[in-house]
């Protein structure tokens, strides 16, 4: 049984002005990722990898071609648009958690739900939940620097899941944590996708893009590979 199609991108480019230079950053990407895929974009510094996810992530627009996400076309948005479209289909997890700090964590997981114009007991109770099902039901009204790294990331991740967003972002999202708390953090991830949640995880690490079940590499603005990760010789198609 085919899975509706959450992203798919046609011909996507993009360009920056260095001065007098242009940089083709992005020279052509075609990408599909339907509900529950789990996905990782890998590549080397400059492969374009970062622009991609920016991209994905509504906080650009290409240069050229076609973006649908869950069938909004996203290059034809303009700024309002975007930022509304991001707060309702996306759910940002970052390296550095970005975390406010005078904030509890349930503050912090309600940000969202401010934007989406929820009454206050909504927010609430919605984030308790998201908190919930993190495993930091404890630690509900810690700030952040009351917090191990670990819970850090948890509290980040439950704010991407709390406005049950299309996709997951997630921004090398093991950066800045030890190997233990990375696996900690994975293995929530893991449980997220069989729960039915869409994961595109952004890494340059091949242990943790052994999580996912799909593996698309770029080089040079370009997909240079895209395949399932249990049998990488037969590519990806749409």
């Amino acid at each position: 049984m085919s899975r509706s199609k959450v992203i798919e991108m046609m011909g996507i480019t993009k360009d920056f002005e260095m001065g007098e230079e242009v940089v083709h950053a992005l020279r052509g990407i075609d990408l599909t990722i339907s509900k529950n895929d789990y996905v990782a974009i890998m590549g080397a510094s400059g492969s374009g990898k970062s622009t991609l996810m920016n991209l994905i992530g509504c906080l650009d627009t290409p240069t050229q071609g076609t973006y649908i996400l869950n069938n909004y076309d996203v290059s034809l948005l303009d700024e309002d648009e975007l930022a509304r479209i991001r707060n309702k289909e996306i759910g940002f997890v970052f390296q550095t958690f970005n975390l406010l700090p005078r904030s509890t964590s349930l503050q912090n997981v309600e940000l969202p739900l401010i934007y989406a114009g929820l009454s206050p007991q909504e927010r609430r109770e919605k984030a308790f939940q998201a908190l919930v099902s993190v495993g930091l039901k404890d630690r509900i009204y810690h700030k952040p620097n009351e917090l191990s790294g670990g819970q850090r990331q948890r509290v980040a991740i439950a704010r991407a899941l709390v406005n049950n967003p299309s996709i997951i972002l997630a921004d090398e999202p093991t950066g800045n944590l030890d190997s233990k708390t990375s696996e900690d953090i994975m293995t929530l991830f893991d449980e997220l996708q069989r729960l039915g949640n869409t994961i595109i995880l952004v890494t340059h690490e091949a242990d943790i893009s052994k999580h996912a079940d799909r593996i698309v590499r770029l080089h040079d603005g370009l997909v240079e590979s895209d395949y399932m990760r249990s049998d990488n010789i037969h590519p990806v198609t749409s």
